[in-house]
């Protein structure tokens, strides 16, 4: 019997394994993380037992969760963890401010990944999480690091396809590339209806001194309960500190 998998590498079946787990599915049987990862129960067996045997998963009976070696690498992501350490101090001040849920974001492929949240007194409708994505072209955030992000990210976000994730979603490539132009201007984006039903917000990215976006600041929270273009400048200006607080640190380590 041919193996189906046999034209995929170990690493990218190992990958499916590992991608399988999520907030929503953190303690599977092995015929569950068979059926998530796409790969046959009698491959998925074998590739769990030899996860499990180095730590990176665990197994609880019949159950498997991640493993404490996971936890362990995912410390060692050092760039994330000290930006969200310098972050968090203005990210506290522009919540209590704003009284909405402050976000810092990075891109990964073209996607916003959300690495730190400070959740306001109304984020039930918001569908972040700390580790979660969300389409580039459909957040404020996302837009503004698609702004000051190279050509080749941003014509592979289009190439893509602009997938409406709701009515507000730049869905043509022309609105989003003047969109982007927009935001380089003014440093701020704006984003309604966007990715989450009933949702808006105001987002800025943290720039390093040669204008590269390293993350991204956001306030969101419910339309009608503020108004984002109100607070854009101030997320702005917040942008702003953590900007000169994380060249400042690059620079005393360079020392």
């Amino acid at each position: 019997m041919t193996d189906p998998t046999g034209g995929v590498s170990i690493i990218e079946r190992m990958t499916a394994v590992l991608g399988s787990f999520s907030p929503d599915h953190d303690r599977m049987g092995v015929n569950e993380i068979a059926r998530r990862a796409g790969l046959p129960k009698s491959t998925t067996s074998r590739l769990v037992a030899g996860l499990v045997r180095h730590g990176y998963l665990q197994r609880d009976g019949q159950v498997v969760s991640v493993g404490l070696k996971l936890f362990e690498l995912g410390t060692l992501s050092a760039q994330p963890n000290e930006l969200r350490s310098l972050a968090l101090p203005t990210m506290a001040d522009l919540r209590k401010a704003t009284m909405q849920t402050v976000h810092l974001s990075i891109l990964e492929g073209t996607d916003v990944l959300y690495i730190g949240i400070l959740r306001g007194r109304e984020s039930s409708a918001l569908l972040s999480r700390v580790g979660g994505r969300l389409p580039a072209h459909a957040t404020g955030a996302g837009k503004a690091l698609l702004a000051f992000a190279s050509d080749d990210v941003v014509q592979r976000v289009i190439q893509q396809g602009l997938t409406p994730c709701q009515p507000g979603t730049i869905t043509d490539p022309d609105a989003l590339l003047r969109e982007l132009e927009a935001i380089r201007r003014t440093r701020v984006a704006y984003s309604t209806a966007e990715a989450g039903p009933g949702v808006t917000g105001a987002a800025s990215p943290i720039l390093t001194p040669d204008a590269h976006a390293v993350a991204a600041l956001s306030v969101s929270g419910r339309i009608g309960g503020f108004d984002p273009e109100r607070i854009g400048p101030a997320v702005h200006m917040a942008a702003l500190r953590v900007a000169r607080l994380s060249a400042a640190s690059a620079m005393f380590r360079g020392m």
